[in-house]
């Protein structure tokens, strides 16, 4: 998993310190460069990870700015005593930058990570450095100044580097950067039990083609009602008579429901949700795995034709109430299309029968325009 670190120091203005700095913990991003403006409001947090320059500090993972030879090891041989960790930073301004950095990071394993911040040119010496420390045991971080340079580094020959170091200018520079890195929520999953499947001739079904490569486990939700959604996989698989389409999930008739991200006033991820026939290209969605992990993507294409399609009925019990709730899906009836059994393996849907069990979301009960919303409302 890639890294943020944040960078807490005195160019933050106080002003906008806490907003930032609880946007970090409400997003899950606890490891924070600080100085001295900061640290002891920032420390107090039992669950960060203190980055610092300064040993006094008691930073979890100290920094040596260029260091010299004498205090590497000065710092290294405390670290090993002390129980913290030691990486160095540097500019990264010419090619012998480039060849120190690489020199040092090879020649002591005991260091953790590396910072670089690249002046001028950026993406070759990154290139480099990735591919000369791509077998080291070492951290390679890149101290950037912008979202921008951020995703062009996270890519770089494609591993890109293990993380980023950036000062946030506003709550969506972190919601970006979370993205970035991948999952940014979990949502609860549950087994729902197939009750009924029924054949429909005809209807108009929906291909979401995202703009990002998919993996095994990963799919959207999707349900006829906001009661509950059932897990959609994605078509990552090859078979003898259909290429995969990796970027694509074949998620459900038009009038499904289909959960998408939303933000509120604080910039914190709420879910909510589109109708399938309202989804277009630029739109968000959310994609969930089998363990209930979420990221964002954004859609390339939506296509809408007319298939045989299959309706699945399902009752999914929620723990501790003793509730049933039923919950409906509408999907193409083909082969590629499958769901998530309780094994947490894709099933095609031609395969299903009453009593399987396959993995489902509660969902937020009435909507508003797809906003969840408290009202007696009965959809079935």
């Amino acid at each position: 998993m890639k890294k943020v670190i944040l960078k807490y120091d005195k160019e933050i203005p106080e002003s906008s310190f806490k907003e930032l700095f609880q946007a970090s913990l409400n997003y899950g991003i606890f490891d924070i460069l600080v100085d001295d403006k900061y640290v002891e409001k920032i420390a107090s947090i039992e669950r960060i990870s203190i980055y610092s320059y300064n040993i006094e500090h008691s930073p979890k993972f100290l920094i040596l700015n260029e260091p010299t030879q004498d205090e590497l090891k000065s710092s290294l041989e405390l670290a090993n005593k002390n129980n913290f960790f030691v990486g160095c930073s540097f500019l990264l301004k010419s090619k012998e930058d480039e060849q120190k950095i690489i020199k040092i990071a090879k020649e002591y394993n005991d260091l953790s990570f590396i910072i670089v911040k690249a002046i001028d040119w950026i993406i070759i010496p990154f290139e480099n450095l990735i591919a000369e420390l791509n077998q080291e045991d070492i951290l390679l971080y890149a101290e950037v100044d912008s979202i921008k340079d951020a995703k062009t580094l996270l890519k770089t020959l494609e591993k890109g580097v293990d993380g980023i170091i950036i000062r946030p200018t506003c709550v969506n520079d972190i919601l970006e950067l979370k993205t970035l890195m991948g999952y940014i929520l979990k949502i609860d999953l549950i087994e729902g039990e197939i009750t009924e499947l029924k054949d429909i001739q005809k209807a108009d079904r929906v291909c979401v083609d995202t703009t990002s490569i998919l993996h095994e486990g990963e799919g959207m939700l999707v349900g006829s009602t906001a009661k509950g959604f059932v897990l959609v996989h994605a078509e990552v698989f090859e078979t003898e008579f259909v290429n995969s389409r990796p970027f694509r999930v074949n998620a459900g008739d038009v009038s499904a429901y289909v959960m998408v991200p939303s933000f509120n006033e604080s910039g914190e991820l709420i879910m909510r949700t589109n109708y399938l026939s309202e989804l277009k290209a630029g739109d968000d969605v959310i994609i969930c795995d089998v363990n209930g992990n979420v990221r964002i993507v954004s859609i390339g294409r939506v296509k809408i034709e007319t298939r045989p399609m299959l309706l699945i009925k399902l009752q999914a019990k929620i723990k501790d109430f003793n509730i049933k709730v039923p919950i409906n899906v509408i999907l193409q009836k083909a082969e590629t299309i499958r769901v998530v059994n309780s094994e947490l393996k894709p099933i095609s849907v031609v395969d299903l029968k009453k009593g399987d069990k396959i993995l489902v979301a509660i969902g937020p009960g009435a909507t508003h325009f797809g906003t969840s919303i408290k009202e007696t409302i009965i959809e079935k």
